[in-house]
Formats: C-alpha cells, structure tokens, sequence
C-alpha cells in the first residue's frame, strides 16, 4: 500500500527527474491570489540571465509547477547569439549518449540530428538554442527539463509578476536599466528575486558597499521591499540532481515568506531571513577567500594540512570584516561558515584559483571562463579591498599609537588583490600569506574583532546614527 502511495504522489520526467506534486498547486494558487491573479491570468514568471544557477532555478520552478499552464508561465531570458564551440558541442553529444532519458526525449522532440551534426563539425549550436532543449552552456554535465527560452529582453520582462536575476552582479546594473525602460507603463509593480552574489565599491559621499538589490533598486525604482535576495549554501548542478541543500530569502516580511513557501521542495529548503543586505553581502565575500583556497589546494597538492591553515586564516579574516558590517554578526555565522564551506570545496572561484596556480589559465584570460562563466570573486576582490584601505575607515588597534586601515587586518585579502588586481605577485605567493612568521594567530584577529567596537553602518550605506 505504501509503495502505491508513493508512486500517486510522485511524477517522472523526461529528464529522469522525480517531481513530488503534493502541494505544489495549493502554494501557487496561495501565491497567485496573494498577487491578484485572476482566473485566465498565468502567474509570469521570468528569470533574467542562464548562467549555472539562474537556469537551474528556472528548470526547479518548471519542474515544480510547469504543468498547471493554465495557472503559471515560467520562462528565462538569455541573450542570443552565444556560439557552442566545437569541443564543447562534443561533450554534450556524449553526454547525450549517456543519459538514454535525454537521448529519448530529444528523439520524441525531433533535436537529436542537430547534435549529431554540431558533433561531426557540419552545424553551429547556440547557447539559447540548447538551453530549449535543457542544457546550461555552463553545465553542460547535468541536463536540466526543457525551459521556454526568450532572447528578447522587453518581450520577457514587460508583463511579469515576478523576475529572477540570474545574472552576475557586474552585470546587473546594466540590464536592469534597459528593463526600466520597459516598465515605465507598468501599473503593477514586480516582485524581484536576485539570485546574484558580488558587490561594488562606492567612495562617495562616504565608502559604501554596493549590492546588486541596490543595484536593481538604483536602477528601476522598484521599492525595496519587493527586492529580495535568495542565497546559501548551493552547487546548482547538485541541487537540480536532488541531493539536499537550504537557501536562505532575504528581505521584507511582506514577499518572503510566502515566497520561501512558493520555492521550498523536499530537498531545497528554503528559509527566509529579514536581514537582506547583509547576507548578500557575504554571498559574495565568501568567493573572494575562495579564489585563495583554490590557489593553496593547487600549490600544496590538495594538502588537508594547508588547506585547514588557509580556512583559519580566512574564516577569521571573514569574521572580522563582518564585524565591521553588521551589529550582530553571531547570526551570520553558521550561514557565512556553511557557504565558505561549500564554495571552497567545489565551486568555480575555488576552481579558479586552482587553474591560475597551475597555469591552466592566466588572468589575461579575463574573469568570464567559457563553460563556467562569470568568476564572481575576482572584482569582489577588488571592491573589498578597495573599501578596506580607506583611511576614513581606520580602527584602533592594541598597542598601536595609530588607528590603522582595516584591510592590514586582512593579508590573504591584500596578497589576492596583489595577484588578481594589481598583478604584482604571483599565484604561489597566497602561500607566504599563510607563512610570514609574523603573522599573528587567526585567533587573535577574531578577539580583536570581538572585543573592539568595529561596527561601520556606513559601509551597508545606513545612516551612522542607525
């Protein structure tokens, strides 16, 4: 009786992916009338940018509620145009081949010739192309469902209820501008989930930290809390092939938890957070000491000793800089620690830095890798470094007769911005970082931390009376 029930309460896909549907149209119709949705009128659903996880968050929302059509619309806008190189249209093919649910599907779909041609060199396939058919230009590993894919920014955008930003933050800005314009008749106003980790650095009037929710403010006027941000611990691959993973959405109590409950499936499990700013925030300083980790694991021969050396000496650095950034940075930790965590052991700033170190790449390369796509932390890098070395920024220090900047707390910082920014060290000097035999404990970074009240609310751009 009980494997009866389970199998009522599951649905297979062409993908091969198990859909629990129990629930799933009871949470949309609950979001849809918190939205106003009329019966006939599909919730619009569009995420903006198809790198890694912005093209699996699609695929999870298709997965989940694609089948009530009538209900809900889920689409993803990429730009159009982006070439599959020939090495690359190789892999895919035989990773077709070996998935006889994808190779079935693009057969019942009539798409198997065209990989069969771009494999044998006589075609050119297109990253939107492929995405139709479900496949990531910067995942091609893990084959995702069929998504509805559109290369036209203001079709995609004009009418939906709800946008995704999958983009990466250097990206951001830009994009969002051009979708103002397309929004200026709007008399609704949208709900913005970004999924973006990175910030920029902003000197004036006072040094400030610009995330990409500020960017996406700046540039649309849409109200902040309808601004949320998603982030945690998450491998986009792994999470659409079901292994267990938590999210955090931050923002607003208005939209959070009813999207926190909108997005939550059995094995993503998503918590809901009112802090916003703070957790984007180290979303993306988490990819900076990423870059490092990878550089030691390369130069040390994936050495357990060293890299447990580095994470002291990063996580320590981290918490420093979050004492500067927030009043109460014991909420962070679990969060900040279980997201370094993940990011370090695989993901592609880590993997980054682990080319740059082995020559595998070289930073004349830039920071947008093919079959990766944007490399997050080389400008957090920057933007963190050049908000930490502002002399309006000093903090007193122990047996110092002179307040110093803060990032001279932070020497992985300094010697990644040496490498990545300036160029003027190598990828094998992170190491003496690590060796200076006067560096001073990990531990004693955190006491300082601790016991001096570092707290900037400028930083976050809050007034300093807050």
């Amino acid at each position: 009786m009980v494997g009866n029930i389970e199998v009522m309460n599951h649905k297979a896909y062409a993908n091969g992916s198990v859909h629990h549907h129990n629930g799933c149209e009871e949470k949309l119709n609950e979001l849809r009338s918190l939205l106003g949705k009329a019966d006939g009128d599909p919730l619009r659903i569009v995420g903006v940018g198809a790198g890694a996880w912005g093209s699996v968050f699609a695929a999870l929302l298709q997965d989940s509620y694609g089948q009530y059509r009538d209900k809900v619309q889920i689409r993803i806008w990429r730009r159009s145009g982006r070439a599959v190189d020939r090495a690359t249209a190789e892999h895919l093919f035989e990773v077709i081949n070996s998935r006889e649910d994808v190779l079935r599907r693009l057969i019942r779909r009539c798409a198997y010739l065209k990989y069969v041609e771009a494999r044998l060199g006589d075609r050119t396939l297109y990253a939107d192309e492929i995405l139709r058919d479900g496949f990531c230009l910067n995942m091609i590993d893990t084959p995702l469902c069929p998504l509805k894919v559109v290369t036209n920014l203001q079709e995609a955008v004009w009418d939906a209820d709800i946008v995704v930003n999958g983009l990466p933050s250097t990206e951001t800005r830009e994009v969002f501008e051009e979708i103002s314009k397309y929004w200026k008749e709007r008399l609704t106003v949208p709900i913005i989930i970004s999924l973006a980790k990175g910030i920029e650095a902003a000197l004036h009037p006072v040094p400030h930290i610009v995330t990409p929710t500020e960017m996406i403010y700046r540039a649309t006027g849409v109200p902040m809390e309808n601004i949320l941000y998603l982030g945690g611990p998450n491998i986009a691959s792994e999470i659409y092939n079901k292994e267990y993973a938590n999210a955090r959405i931050c923002g607003a109590e208005k939209w959070r938890k009813p999207l926190a409950k909108f997005l939550r499936q059995p094995h993503f499990i998503v918590w809901d957070n009112s802090d916003l700013v703070t957790h984007e925030v180290m979303g993306g300083l988490k990819n900076v000491y990423a870059i490092g980790a990878g550089m030691v694991a390369a130069l040390t021969n994936e050495s357990a000793t060293s890299k447990s050396v580095y994470f002291a000496h990063c996580t320590s650095e981290m918490i420093f800089i979050t004492h500067l950034l927030t009043e109460d940075p014991e909420k962070l930790a679990g969060p900040l620690l279980a997201d370094t965590y993940v990011t370090l052991l695989k993901g592609r700033n880590a993997w980054y830095g682990q080319m740059l170190a082995k020559g595998g790449l070289s930073l004349d390369m830039g920071d947008s890798i093919s079959g990766k796509g944007m490399i997050q932390g080389v400008s957090a890098v920057g933007a963190f470094y050049e908000l930490l070395s502002q002399s309006s920024l000093n903090v007193p220090l122990r047996g110092e007769s002179k307040p110093v900047a803060p990032v001279e707390l932070c020497p992985i910082l300094k010697t990644l911005y040496k490498i990545l920014i300036t160029r003027e060290q190598a990828a094998k000097d992170i190491l003496q970082a690590l060796r200076d035999e006067n560096m001073n404990d990990p531990r004693e970074r955190i006491e300082i931390a601790q016991t001096h009240a570092f707290y900037m609310p400028s930083l976050l751009g809050q007034p300093l009376n807050s």
